[in-house]
């Protein structure tokens, strides 16, 4: 996938004065044997404020974006945070565990260090990426770099980004507020444009020689699914028109992201629905939110960062019909109706996540724009299909009206069930979903829009967050843990 970064990490090992350095320098070496994938090992060890300048220093000119502090023993307070204040990007602590050596001179004290650490970075108000259980063995160790890597990735992500959106919201869609205060304070950048600057630009591209390449690489995916073949060029020109948009406008950032107003002024104007060009670019890694859903773009891309796959938007739609639970869910999964719903949207879903994917048109706005038609027009443009099944993880990164961002995060499956319905669309079973619906969706006020990564990703998304600095993060509570509101004689 394009549009995300390449992680590159690095690992600083600290030694306090007292403890033998060459202790943190054979416990790193071994971590660095043991991960599995690349990671550059400074040759700066840490014991005093200009060690830390220098070891800074050096892994900037290695070009580390990912950066791991070890405590190979005690380490160091106020040289080994110091680090956090030089180094502008993720930041990791970890220690060693003893067990390599004997328990007289080869002792390190890093789990007493690692305390003493994060009360030092609690001073210098910085925050760094420390794992559940931070110490551990070289093999350890490796492993919660590994977990390390997909948070990291989507920091530098963020802090590299712009999300572009044309368009206000559509009318009785304000639930998908976007104050655009919290995004800079994630460091993302923002352009908002007129939905007239997109069909200026559209219009640009009228008669684009890479329009033929370009309808030939949808039909390739489309194959012989494809009823609406005649709205190909319209869709080829839209794609061609964001692509180039995304190149012009990034400026000074790396990585883009879109939200784009849809409906309902988009098909008169343009001639189709941008659904399935949208779910085209999100699996490009470019992802394109519906309804000019800004956190909704946000929180995609960092799906797509976590889990290096599509990712895709969806409602949380409308509940699973008791005769579709009792003839396909009954029995056969362990998920009361109530934890059942139907994950929906127009057709933005790439076609690689969905069973039988095929072109399709808008039947909701086809009511309203084009009723007396018997075949679409300017409705065309959707790519739909069930959901294919399998693990899934829903969540959300989103500022409340008053501009304080929360995030939720809840595991599942989208369930091989046949939902009868349109768009692209799948059964989902999130455990406790009823009261996770009632207790967080309902009263923390989230939109209906919830991102959905495919596979299981919620410590990383957890972690994430956390990282950003977000206090209030929901996920969806066993039985056993009551929501603070939830009414105990109910």
């Amino acid at each position: 996938m394009q549009n995300i970064p390449e992680l590159k990490l690095g690992v600083i090992a600290v030694s306090r004065s007292c403890f033998p350095m060459s202790l943190s320098e054979r416990r790193r070496a071994a971590i660095v044997k043991a991960y599995d994938g690349d990671i550059y090992e400074s040759p700066v060890t840490v014991e005093t404020e200009k060690d830390a300048v220098k070891a800074v220093e050096d892994v900037k000119a290695a070009g580390v974006n990912g950066l791991v502090v070890f405590l190979g023993n005690f380490g160091p307070e106020t040289p080994e945070t110091l680090i956090a204040d030089l180094y502008d990007g993720p930041i990791m602590y970890v220690a060693a565990a003893e067990g390599d050596g004997d328990l007289y001179d080869g002792r390190g004290d890093a789990y007493c260090g690692m305390l003493n650490c994060s009360y030092n970075l609690g001073l210098r108000n910085k925050t760094a990426y420390i794992p559940e259980y931070p110490v551990g063995t070289a093999d350890q160790l490796a492993e919660k770099i590994a977990e390390y890597v997909p948070i990291a990735r989507a920091i530098v992500g963020l802090k590299n980004l712009k999300i572009i959106t044309f368009g206000p919201r559509p009318d009785d869609f304000l639930a998908c507020n976007g104050p655009i205060k919290p995004l800079y304070d994630l460091g993302v950048a923002v352009q908002e444009n007129s939905e007239l600057d997109l069909l200026v630009a559209y219009n640009k591209h009228k008669d684009d020689p890479r329009i033929p390449a370009k309808i030939a690489e949808m039909e390739a995916e489309l194959g012989d699914n494809n009823p609406y073949a005649g709205v190909l060029p319209r869709l080829a020109q839209y794609e061609l028109t964001l692509l180039d948009w995304a190149e012009d406008n990034k400026g000074a950032r790396e990585y883009v992201a879109f939200a784009g107003k849809c409906w309902p002024a988009f098909q008169t104007e343009f001639g189709f629905v941008p659904c399935y060009v949208n779910s085209r670019l999100t699996a490009q890694g470019i992802p394109v939110s519906c309804e000019v859903d800004i956190y909704g773009a946000l929180s995609e891309y960092i799906g797509i960062c976590v889990s290096l796959l599509p990712v895709t938007l969806l409602d949380i739609n409308n509940t699973v019909p008791q005769s579709i639970y009792d003839k396909k869910i009954a029995g056969t999964y362990d998920a009361r109706i109530e934890e059942t719903f139907m994950g929906f949207h127009c057709g933005n879903t790439c076609s690689s996540l969905l069973e039988n994917p095929h072109m399709g048109y808008q039947r909701i706005m086809k009511r309203d724009l084009e009723p007396e038609l018997a075949e679409p027009d300017i409705t065309r443009g959707t790519i739909e299909g069930d959901i294919k099944p399998g693990e899934i993880t829903f969540f959300r990164l989103q500022s409340t009206a008053s501009a304080k961002l929360t995030a939720y995060v809840a595991e599942g499956a989208v369930l091989d069930v046949p939902t009868e319905s349109f768009g692209s669309i799948g059964v989902f079973d999130i455990p406790e979903m009823d009261r996770f619906y009632r207790h967080v969706l309902i009263a923390k006020q989230y939109p209906h829009h919830g991102a959905v990564a495919f596979g299981r990703y919620g410590k990383a998304f957890f972690e994430i967050f956390k990282y950003l600095g977000v206090t209030d993060i929901a996920y969806n509570q066993p039985k056993s843990l009551p929501y603070p509101d939830e009414n105990p004689f109910a």
